[in-house]
């Protein structure tokens, strides 16, 4: 992908998943990358990898949910490679159970504050940058943020609210030719949803991961790297999700059936 050729990207969540198969797709490309996550040790590990592939990136454990971290991230980035081009807000958590069987409520804000504030406050620390450069702000989203997920209602709600964000934010940036690109995976094997909070906000470990019915991270990833590379406005990985936005218009009901029977199946 030529276009991405020296460019310089931050990805968070990069420790594991989806962000750290991004890294290892972008990297041969030419790519200069900025690793971000709070786990070190798996930043590290990945950063080492990197280097025995001939590859050198900055790494900064930050916190996206913390604002004085995002912006101690942004002039890392900018400091470490003299410029920051894209900006790929990948960091997320999940949960799993149903709204009436919520012990700790306290869940739901901490979904908000990881899936929406954290991409909202790192992206803006790094509009001034990217706004120079003509750069380009990519979000992870979900599916499940283009309809309702039962068992799934807050980290729904969180996503729905992020695709909203940037979709406003898109058209707020068009005479700045600042590109947004929302990608909205479908079930991925990822350790994001090994560590799912349940009712009581404990990780669910495998209790709900079936992960032959699901696509891997890699995979996730192959399929990001050409839409990140034309700057495209937005990609759903899977015929289901697409099928399912359509359904939504014209047949709500029977996308309301999907959805239960998809979760219950565990794919």
């Amino acid at each position: 992908m030529a276009g991405l050729t020296d460019k310089v990207i931050l990805i968070t969540g990069a420790s594991e998943g989806i962000g750290r198969a991004l890294a290892l797709a972008l990297a041969p490309l030419g790519c200069k990358l900025v690793l971000s996550a709070r786990n070190e040790s798996r930043l590290l590990s990945l950063a080492h990898e990197l280097a025995s592939q001939g590859h050198d990136p900055c790494v900064f454990v930050a916190d996206v949910t913390n604002r004085f971290q995002c912006q101690q991230l942004i002039d890392t980035s900018i400091e470490h490679f003299g410029r920051l081009d894209i900006l790929v807000n990948n960091a997320g958590m999940s949960m799993c159970s149903k709204f009436d069987d919520l012990i700790e409520l306290d869940i739901l804000e901490l979904m908000m504050k990881v899936n929406y504030l954290g991409p909202a406050y790192l992206t803006h620390a790094a509009l001034p940058e990217l706004k120079k450069n003509q750069g380009q702000v990519v979000i992870v989203a979900s599916v499940a943020g283009l309809t309702g997920v039962p068992s799934r209602s807050g980290y729904a709600a969180s996503k729905h609210a992020v695709i909203g964000f940037f979709d406003s934010l898109r058209i707020e940036l068009v005479e700045d030719n600042v590109a947004v690109t929302t990608i909205c995976p479908d079930f991925v094997v990822s350790e994001i949803h090994k560590r799912a909070l349940d009712s009581h906000g404990r990780p669910l470990g495998d209790a709900t991961v079936q992960e032959s019915k699901r696509l891997t991270a890699e995979e996730c990833a192959k399929m990001m790297v050409p839409v990140i590379s034309s700057r495209g406005r937005f990609f759903i990985t899977s015929m289901r999700g697409r099928l399912g936005r359509l359904l939504k218009l014209f047949a709500p009901r029977l996308i309301d059936k999907i959805a239960r029977s998809a979760v219950a199946s565990g794919h």
